[in-house]
């Protein structure tokens, strides 16, 4: 069973019809959607400031989402859309990401990061701190950069797509319960 843990007053919530890998790792100020699901090793940390994710959206193995303290001089919240893939091995912390993005493996998203709707985050990307990045559009490397525009079949095909395939992953496992 997944580590569900209060801190500081804060208690999880999870929303109906989500999957919790039995060592995920929820902590605090967590918001989860409906539908949603958070694999193996993933570690949601709310316990300094809050994170809220979406309907239909996957923290995908060993993904980090953390923030900076809200009493701190540049708080960070970390907030995800619907609809949004989060690769294996990312790290999220206290960025915004908008709906119907993928997130690829291993990128980093740094605080304050504002990732509007329809981006493709390429694997081992780095976003910098307080980058606001361009909807609709591919971004890869250290420091991230954009690449090209993902079109409305990108979109469907590889964004959407991938999101709806984790769905059905998740539900194997609840057949298994």
């Amino acid at each position: 069973m997944a580590l569900i843990k209060k801190v500081r007053g804060h208690v999880p919530a999870i929303g109906e019809n989500t999957f919790l890998a039995d060592n995920a790792t929820i902590i605090g100020d967590v918001t989860i959607g409906k539908d949603c699901s958070i694999w193996f090793n993933a570690v949601l940390r709310g316990d300094v400031n809050k994170i809220v994710i979406g309907d239909r959206t996957n923290i995908q193995d060993g993904a980090i989402l953390h923030t900076i303290f809200d009493g701190a001089k540049h708080p960070s919240q970390t907030i995800i859309g619907n609809d949004v893939s989060v690769g294996h091995g990312a790290i999220i912390h206290g960025a915004h990401i908008g709906d119907n993005c993928l997130i690829g493996m291993g990128a980093t998203l740094l605080d304050n990061a504002e990732i509007p709707s329809g981006c493709i985050i390429a694997a081992n990307a780095l976003v910098l701190s307080n980058a606001k990045l361009e909807p609709n559009s591919l971004y890869a490397g250290v420091p991230a950069k954009r690449i090209k525009e993902v079109t409305e079949e990108q979109r469907n095909e590889i964004i959407l797509r991938t999101a709806r395939d984790y769905m059905l992953y998740a539900s194997w496992y609840k057949d298994e319960e």
